[in-house]
């Protein structure tokens, strides 16, 4: 494996770093509790990846088992205890652990726990996973679409239910 091509053609660099405090409010709240951080998106990095922050209330919540067909999606658990699903059986990650799928891997995470979760999503390439996430959140809400509505709605954010 070799690096690749250049992205930066110039000679001296640039100032182009980017500084978030840890204190930083989430993008996203969700009734249940649920709050996420776009520490890094699709549009921020030109495509190249997007990182969240994913902070689970005590109260169960989480993913049903599914898969992408264009992004990858890794998993770093940050505190607590997260279930995961590697599509053959459930496992539960706590702070430090690990877990890459690439495109086309069945997962599914919950927190079952009974207390709170917090880990970072990573997803490349960049995908435009804000909308995805504040359509859920709008759905708790607002109520759920209909079953035409979300199938396309699902189909827009690569997201295959098993």
């Amino acid at each position: 494996m070799t690096y690749p091509d250049p992205r930066y053609l110039g000679d001296k660099g640039e100032i182009s770093t980017t500084y978030r405090t840890a204190d930083h409010a989430p993008e996203l709240a969700f009734q249940s509790g649920n709050t996420v951080h776009y520490l890094a998106t699709g549009a921020t990095t030109n495509g190249q990846f997007g990182l969240y922050r994913w902070e689970m209330a005590a109260k169960p919540s989480g993913a049903d088992p599914h898969f992408h067909k264009t992004i990858s999606e890794s998993f770093f658990i940050l505190s607590g205890t997260v279930r995961m699903y590697d599509g053959v059986s459930w496992f539960d990650a706590t702070p430090g652990d690990f877990v890459h799928v690439p495109e086309g891997g069945i997962h599914s995470f919950r927190n079952e726990s009974g207390a709170p979760a917090s880990m970072l999503l990573h997803f490349a390439p960049g995908a435009p996973r804000e909308g995805y996430f504040e359509a859920l959140a709008e759905f708790a809400l607002s109520g759920r679409p209909s079953d035409e509505e979300l199938a396309e709605f699902f189909l827009r954010h690569d997201t295959y239910w098993i």
